[in-house]
């Protein structure tokens, strides 16, 4: 499918002029573990809070050795207020125990392995795969999910079945960088309720799904 590949690259060039989601910011430093953390803070969480709260915590420790040198009340501050931030101080610890004392303080490189922890999802786990090793994956988040199918480019229901969708359309090259593409685009562009269509890069090609208002 030619068309899904063409769009993504005009889609691409329209989200090259807006910031790219953290957890790609934080990848650029080449850290599975950084960006497994980062990951974990974003979740339900505004970026310029997981900016501010992976730097604090990052600075206190950004390594499984370090992590576990810090009491759950001080995580807690380091990365509060990130959307809950007790729960997720205390994943943060679980895993960072489980990576010493299983994989030598070493990020597993394989998807059923990263699902073994505690807090990480297929969302997760194919951003690390991504972001963190550059290993072929798709990390779809509701970002990806939504547009893909608001685009017209598949009909699912969950973002299991859009992640296989999205692997048979696309050449596995591509792959890694859909999450950073449509992420950036959908907090921009084609965001959830009422979006800017007038000035989408691609709308003359979208399906406009769902889509019962727009500006």
């Amino acid at each position: 499918m030619k068309r899904p590949v063409k769009t993504l690259k005009l889609i691409e060039r329209q989200a090259a002029h807006f910031k790219v989601p953290v957890v790609t910011v934080v990848s650029q430093k080449n850290d599975p573990f950084r960006v497994l953390v980062s990951c974990i803070l974003s979740l339900r969480t505004k970026d310029k809070t997981t900016v501010e709260a992976s730097a604090r915590l990052f600075k206190a420790a950004d390594t499984p050795q370090k992590m576990l040198r810090l009491p759950v009340r001080i995580i807690e501050r380091l990365i509060y207020p990130v959307g809950f931030y007790r729960n997720k101080a205390r994943v943060l610890l679980g895993l960072s125990r489980k990576l010493m004392d299983e994989f030598g303080a070493k990020v597993p490189r394989t998807l059923l392995e990263l699902l073994e922890f505690k807090g990480v999802g297929r969302k997760t786990a194919n951003l690390v795969l991504g972001l963190g090793y550059n290993i072929p994956a798709i990390c779809v988040d509701t970002h990806v999910h939504r547009i893909s199918n608001r685009l017209g480019w598949i009909k699912t229901r969950v973002p299991e079945e859009t992640e296989e969708a999205l692997m048979s359309i696309f050449p596995r090259k591509k792959w890694i960088e859909i999450n950073t593409i449509l992420v950036t685009f959908g907090q921009n562009i084609c965001v959830p309720i009422s979006p800017f269509c007038s000035r989408c890069a691609v709308g003359k090609v979208c399906k406009r799904v769902g889509v019962s208002r727009s500006r």
